[in-house]
C-alpha cells in the first residue's frame, strides 16, 4: 500500500487516481499509525514553501517524515521534492525537512516564471508538465534527470529510498505514468537503483 500525506497542501486527487490507475492500493491520510505501515509514502504539494512548512509543523509530520524516509521509499512531487531539501529562498530563507541535502533556489531572472508547461526532459528525453518558480540545487550525484530552462533544473532527484520529482507525473500523461510505475518497481522493490 502507499500512502499520500494528506496535510491540506496537494494535488492530492490526481495523484491518488494516477496510482491507482497503476494497479496501487493507495490511502490518502495524516494518521501517523496509517502512514507508518504504509510500504511506500507520497508528499505532494502545489502552492509555497513557507505555509506548506508551516503546515506540516501544525501536523506534528516534520520529524515522522524525516524518519520514515530512512525506512522506506518515500517520493516528493513538485513543491513536495522541494520540501526535501534543507532551505528554501522562497519569501526568504525558509527551513526545509533536510532530508536531502541541498536547498531551493529562485530560477533565473531571465526566463520567464513560473516556468509552465510541457518541456523535455534531459535524459528520458520526452516531456513532462512543469508548473514551478523555484528549483533544487544540490549534488549532481543524485540528479537521475534535468530540464534546461535558464540553468540546468533538477527534475528527478533520488537518493537512497528517497526521490524527488519536480513536474507533476499525475499531470504527464502517459509518460507520468511510467516515471511512477519506474519508481514503483525500482525504489518500492528496494533494488535502489536510479528511474
Amino acid at each position: 500500500m502507499i500512502a499520500i500525506v494528506d496535510y491540506g497542501v496537494g494535488n492530492i486527487a490526481n495523484i491518488e487516481r494516477a496510482l491507482k490507475e497503476l494497479g496501487e492500493a493507495v490511502i490518502v491520510t495524516s494518521d501517523l499509525e496509517l502512514l507508518g505501515q504504509a510500504e511506500a509514502l507520497v508528499l505532494p504539494g502545489v502552492g509555497a514553501y513557507a505555509p506548506a512548512m508551516a503546515r506540516l509543523e501544525e501536523t506534528g509530520l516534520i520529524e515522522f517524515l524525516q524518519e520514515q524516509a530512512t525506512k522506506k521509499p518515500f517520493l516528493g512531487i513538485c513543491l513536495g521534492m522541494q520540501l526535501l531539501f534543507e532551505s528554501s529562498d522562497e519569501d526568504g530563507q525558509t527551513q526545509g525537512l533536510g532530508i536531502l541535502p541541498g536547498t531551493v533556489e529562485k530560477l533565473p531572472s531571465d526566463v520567464r516564471l513560473p516556468h509552465m508547461g510541457w518541456h523535455q526532459l534531459t535524459n528520458h528525453g520526452e516531456a513532462v508538465y512543469f508548473v514551478h518558480s523555484y528549483g533544487a540545487v544540490c549534488e549532481p550525484d543524485w540528479i537521475v534527470d534535468s530540464v534546461e530552462y535558464g540553468r540546468l533544473v533538477p527534475a528527478i532527484v533520488q537518493k537512497d529510498l528517497v526521490t524527488g520529482m519536480q513536474f507533476h507525473p499525475e499531470k504527464s500523461g502517459e509518460v507520468g505514468l511510467k516515471l511512477l510505475k519506474e519508481w514503483r518497481e525500482t525504489t518500492c522493490n528496494s533494488t535502489q537503483q536510479s528511474i
